[in-house]
């Protein structure tokens, strides 16, 4: 479905929140920026390496600096029309609602589950929409989620964190399909994978798509969750306190 005029005018007062300068949030934010989101925050408190250039593109040349800050630079070259917040640093339980309350989208581009599991509790606490993607080797995965069911619904506590390497094509693939859900939502043009989570193997070149049931006792997206707290971000991000 092409969205036309009336979807160029949603983009361009949209909001879009980019937690994650990576692999995955290099090609959200670049294509994000191009199609003409009319203000994008970017959060992300690591620095360039020369490790990181393989998948991360839009870091090409600022080695050493902060990643929110390159993205950034990136963006105003290629869009100067799109506003743009930098936020240096990592996203934290004591900071995620006061960062997440000012976009309407969360398109979440973390490197680790207690990323994830923060913005997913944010997102259902302030009723924004968390769009979700991860990577690893040559598989990855898409998902929007606002409301019922949420992340934790799908994920409720964090499994073992994997250390494989992750090809930068992939980031790349999936990214995109991310940032394509994230203009889906914002012009209302075509249908967001709200409930659904897609999953591929590159290696394979295999596509498949899970249903992701509600969880009846999830304290998340059932409205008891009532804030932030640290305690249900350490060990294997159990809820443990809800108000």
């Amino acid at each position: 479905m092409i969205f036309g005029e009336e979807g160029q005018r949603r983009l361009s007062k949209a909001k879009v929140l980019v937690v994650g300068a990576g692999g995955l949030g290099s090609p959200v934010i670049a294509y994000l920026a191009a199609a003409g989101v009319g203000k994008i925050g970017i959060v992300d408190g690591d620095t360039v390496e020369v490790s990181n250039l393989q998948r991360q593109i839009i870091h090409a040349g600022n080695l050493g600096e902060n990643k929110a800050e390159s993205a950034a630079e990136f963006v105003k070259k290629l869009n100067p029309d799109v506003e743009v917040d930098v936020y240096p640093f990592s996203i934290t339980p004591e900071n995620v609602l006061e960062v997440v309350e000012r976009y309407d989208v969360v398109a979440g581009c973390p490197d680790s589950f207690r990323s994830r599991f923060l913005l997913n509790d944010a997102c259902m606490i302030l009723k924004k929409t968390f769009v979700h993607a991860a990577v690893y080797a040559w598989e990855g995965e898409v998902a929007t989620f606002t409301g019922k069911p949420c992340y934790r619904c799908y994920i409720p506590k964090s499994p073992e964190e994997s250390g494989r390497a992750i090809l930068g094509a992939t980031a790349g693939a999936f990214g995109c399909l991310q940032a394509a859900e994230v203009i889906k939502i914002i012009t209302g043009s075509g249908e967001p994978l709200i409930g659904r989570l897609i999953r591929g193997n590159l290696a394979e070149m295999e596509f498949f798509t899970i249903n992701i049931p509600e969880r009846d006792d999830c304290p998340v997206c059932s409205g008891r969750l009532k804030g932030i707290f640290d305690e249900n971000y350490v060990d294997d991000c159990t809820i443990r306190r809800l108000e």
